[in-house]
């Protein structure tokens, strides 16, 4: 059994302690937390699970990492703390750690990731012998390892289009809905999410895997984007009340340019409320989906649209990419150290798991 820690007990951290629970091969070692209201409790009253693990709550990082565990699950969020991400995760793969997670956007394509991000993790490898796989499923599956099999089943390809529609009612962070992606701004307000260079930055990577898998050059990565703001005003179950005439949905697109033309495709069309921008691509029951549309002979379409924590399409896109990150720790740690990216490591069937129910 591979001792594996889950470090963090948010939306992500829930499904990684379940998934490392249901997976036949590994044992949950320990659980890290930040909030000291969390510290002694169970991590399965924490993964929102009706039963305990025996495993309780600890806020030692030094502790925990000192135990060497075989891997780190780092579901800590990112996305507004870069910096102390990228630290605890170099911490843990110094400690000898294999870690997974979806927090550093820029290593996603680690092969073209920023120095600032890359030294420190390669410097890490090198001092404990750790690995780590950044994933997810947008960053992640979504626009890297599905695109990739769907475009396999065409004779010719044109064009490869990943989307993510998404209906952020249900998100249960509310900083990074308004003030990252400014869902309830004013229109005037600019999102950091939507800043210029930013939408290639989180996406980019996925594009050059897609290009690099695919044998193609990119002339250069373009962004497309547009705003709309909320006719009436909506309340949400988790974030309360978005006015009228602030920012209700937003659509964009990273394209990867080919011989001039945007042959590789990310786009995003995401709502705070289906009212919003009707025109745009909606999923097919309004809720959430992610879709790949491979336009050639024949055209290919996949929509995927998973759920979770009581049908929750946010929560099943949480557990999907925790599922792709969890899944890929036996092969991490039977691996070289170092660092991989989504075409280093396989998508496994999920040997051992079928008809299994964690007890």
């Amino acid at each position: 059994m591979i001792r594996t820690v889950v470090w963090g007990t948010g939306n992500v951290g829930r499904a990684a302690i379940r998934a490392v629970d249901a997976h036949p091969g590994l044992e949950l070692a320990a659980v890290l937390v930040s909030d000291p209201a969390k510290v002694g409790r169970d991590a399965g009253r924490l993964a929102g699970l009706d039963r305990d693990l025996g495993v309780v709550a600890d806020d030692d990082v030094g502790a925990v990492l000192g135990g060497r565990p075989a891997a780190v699950v780092y579901a800590a969020s990112g996305d507004t703390r870069p910096d102390g991400a990228l630290a605890d995760v170099a911490r843990a793969v110094a400690a000898g750690a294999v870690v997974v997670t979806p927090a550093l956007y820029p290593l996603y394509d680690q092969r073209n990731a920023p120095p600032e991000f890359r030294d420190p993790v390669l410097a890490a490898v090198a001092e404990g012998g750790g690995s780590l796989f950044v994933s997810g499923v947008d960053p992640g599956w979504g626009n890297d390892v599905l695109p990739l099999l769907v475009s396999g089943l065409g004779t010719t390809v044109d064009v490869i289009r990943c989307q993510e529609i998404f209906d952020y009612s249900t998100y249960e962070q509310e900083e990074s809905v308004r003030e990252l992606v400014g869902m309830g701004r004013p229109m005037e307000y600019e999102p950091p999410m939507l800043w210029p260079s930013v939408p290639t930055m989180i996406w980019g990577g996925q594009v050059r895997l897609m290009a690099r898998a695919l044998g193609v050059e990119l002339d250069e990565i373009r962004e497309t984007m547009e705003r709309r703001p909320l006719e009436t005003s909506v309340k949400t179950r988790t974030m309360g009340v978005f006015e009228a005439g602030t920012q209700g949905a937003i659509r964009f697109e990273v394209q990867g340019i080919v011989d001039g033309e945007p042959l590789i495709v990310i786009e995003h069309v995401t709502r705070i409320h289906p009212s919003c921008a009707p025109d745009w691509p909606v999923p097919p029951d309004g809720a959430g989906a992610h879709r790949v549309i491979v336009e050639g002979s024949p055209r290919i379409e996949v929509t995927v649209a998973a759920t979770d924590e009581g049908e929750n399409r946010s929560a099943g896109g949480n557990a999907t990419a925790v599922g792709r990150l969890v899944g890929a720790i036996d092969w991490l740690v039977a691996a070289e150290p170092g660092l991989y990216d989504a075409l280093d490591v396989p998508l496994r069937p999920a040997v051992g798991k079928l008809g299994r129910r964690p007890r």
